[in-house]
């Protein structure tokens, strides 16, 4: 879709990646920070999601992985592995991958994000 906008492309990828949780994400900052819901849809979603290499996939392979190390973003954690799962990921590839975080990440980090799928597991 070259004829795009970074922003339209980045709201096109936030709707078709996670839905109606992402969309709840851009909500929370209308009226606090809505220059910073613009840079959201632009940067990761409009810019990095967008490229080619990568499908969706893999990208919230990454992703899960990357928050479940980082220990302490669960609410983010949670709208990505609901993304992995709007994706085609199963219920046990995302368990997998937060499994391998163990070996990685260690125990807390891994057991947090598997907290984190169970809630997100749990809602559907």
């Amino acid at each position: 879709m070259a004829h795009e906008s970074r922003l339209e492309r980045g709201k096109r990828l936030l709707a078709e990646i996670d839905g109606e949780a992402g969309q709840a994400v851009i909500d929370s900052l209308d009226g606090i920070a809505p220059d910073f819901a613009e840079l959201l849809f632009e940067f990761p979603f409009g810019d990095v999601y967008a490229r080619p290499g990568l499908g969706l996939r893999e990208r919230e392979i990454a992703t899960i992985s990357a928050l479940t190390a980082m220990g302490n973003a669960r609410p983010q954690l949670e709208v990505h592995i609901q993304a992995g799962l709007n994706v085609g990921l199963t219920r046990h590839e995302i368990t997998e991958v937060l499994i391998q975080m163990s070996v990685y990440a260690g125990f807390p980090a891994a057991l947090n994000g598997v907290a984190a799928a169970k809630a997100v597991f749990s809602r559907q």
